[in-house]
């Protein structure tokens, strides 16, 4: 998959129906953990009938403070590398199963734009982070191009991707 290619609507749909089906073949639960996409993959998941086999619960912690209250993100965490980093992002995905009921995780970090870009973390600097319950959290930075929607829609793409990656043999 194209990391930089903006996902249509059909394509969205058909990645997370993928997931879905991965997900309840393994008997597995999912939650997500969303910052720049704010629920955007959660929504992707519940537009499929019948996800509640699969599907466990989402967060959207946009500020330090819900970072911090929902996902366990440690306050030194946020000051020393920010909300955007890897290490943000691995805590986020490792918190989300540690208040969830879910054996797997996918959270997302970054800067959609329009603004909130600088030299180290320009727009469309994003993270996205994969863990199993037990097994050890994974995150990969992505640079998407494009405006603040084409960020979001790459996130979501690549997040289920991501899903579909850990969870096909």
């Amino acid at each position: 998959m194209d990391a930089n290619a903006i996902p249509t609507d059909a394509e969205l749909h058909r990645l997370a129906i993928a997931a879905g089906e991965q997900l309840k073949a393994n008997r597995l639960m999912l939650v997500t953990a969303e910052s720049c996409t704010g629920g955007w993959i959660a929504k992707m998941i519940t537009d499929i009938p019948g996800c509640s086999e699969w599907f466990d619960s989402g967060v959207a912690a946009y500020s330090y403070e819900a970072k911090q209250a929902l996902l366990g993100v440690r306050p030194e965490t946020l000051v020393e590398h920010g909300a955007v980093s890897a290490e943000t992002c691995l805590e986020m995905v490792s918190g989300a199963l540690i208040a969830s009921g879910a054996n797997v995780a996918v959270a997302v970090t970054g800067i959609a734009g329009p603004g909130g870009g600088g030299t180290d973390k320009p727009v469309g600097t994003v993270w996205i982070g994969w863990k199993r319950r037990g097994g050890y959290p994974k995150a990969e930075l992505f640079h998407f191009a494009g405006d603040r929607e084409a960020v979001r829609r790459q996130t979501v793409a690549q997040a289920l991707h991501g899903i579909l990656k850990m969870l096909t043999p």
